[in-house]
């Protein structure tokens, strides 16, 4: 009976030992095995894995890229422009030997906290030496590609490699928003006012050739009138010339009327000329404008 129990307390140590001397490395991690703190081994495929059981320790790392935000820092462009620039890091841990020794067992945290302090840094002396334009251009991945390249070099002594880093928003700090607001409604006003003067100027030289081309028609078609009025007139001498030649006894006798028509308008007319003049020729007897014409 004692025998049996002894043996069956070793077969579960055994097994207990065995089980606790496997671990299981998962695809997406690395695993150390530490030994009293100190490395023994680097895990690094996914699979089955031994350890001394009862005495070395598994500590297993994130091999996925990982995110790290960058807060709200202010930089100084050559411009003196202030700017508050958000941004973020993509990053991934290639050397968790390396990792381990130098953030010890703060792991991510520690890291993501010194990887932070380099990101600031690195921002602030790459955007320090350009323009506030060039920051807010579209040509800013090349920035952006600087500030990566200068933080992979620090990086790799936390055993991290810096995949990617992104500018996400580039503001001005509040205390500058109204002067710069100010500045642009001064611009914008400046520019609509130059608008609007070049169209009065516009405006202006419009009228003058409306007018100028307006008295360019008005005397053209004076000039036209004055000819059309001339051969009018003339045409109209060469009709009366023509119907005096024809018959000029009639030709007087029709003018003698017209000279009546128009001297002897209304009822009260009055005229004063000798009875002998020969403006009544047509009025007197056929006697008398006998004797008159004698």
């Amino acid at each position: 009976m004692n025998r049996s129990v002894i043996l069956l307390v070793l077969l579960g140590v055994i097994v207990v030992g065995a089980l606790s001397s496997i671990f299981i490395v998962d695809e997406r991690e690395k695993a150390l095995v530490m030994r009293f703190g100190r490395v023994v081994n680097v895990q690094e495929e996914p699979g089955l894995a031994f350890k001394l059981p009862f005495v070395d320790e598994v500590v297993k790392y994130d091999d996925r890229i990982l995110s790290l935000e960058v807060g709200p820092l202010e930089v100084t462009p050559l411009d003196d422009r202030r700017l508050v620039v958000d941004a973020f890091a993509r990053y991934r841990i290639t050397d968790v030997r390396r990792f381990r020794e130098a953030v010890g067992v703060g792991n991510v945290g520690a890291a993501e906290s010194r990887l932070d302090n380099i990101m600031r840094d690195q921002t602030r002396e790459v955007l320090g030496t350009v323009s506030s334009n060039d920051i807010l251009s579209s040509d800013r991945a090349a920035l952006m590609l600087r500030i990566r390249n200068g933080a992979i070099a620090q990086a790799q002594a936390l055993g991290l490699e810096v995949i990617d880093v992104r500018l996400k928003r580039t503001d001005l700090p509040q205390a500058n928003l109204e002067a710069t607001f100010a500045r642009m409604r001064a611009e914008r006003e400046r520019e609509a006012a130059d608008e609007i003067a070049r169209g009065e100027e516009a405006a202006q030289r419009v009228r003058a050739q409306a007018d100028r081309t307006e008295v360019e028609l008005v005397s053209e078609a004076e000039r036209e009138a004055e000819v059309i009025r001339g051969e009018a007139d003339a045409e109209r001498n060469n009709i009366f010339a023509e119907a005096y030649g024809a018959d000029p006894e009639f030709f007087e006798f029709y003018r003698s009327l017209t000279a009546y028509a128009r001297s002897l308008q209304g009822g009260n007319s009055s005229m004063v000329l000798s009875p002998n003049n020969e403006f009544f020729n047509y009025l007197k007897s056929s006697e008398g404008a006998n004797r008159a014409t004698e």
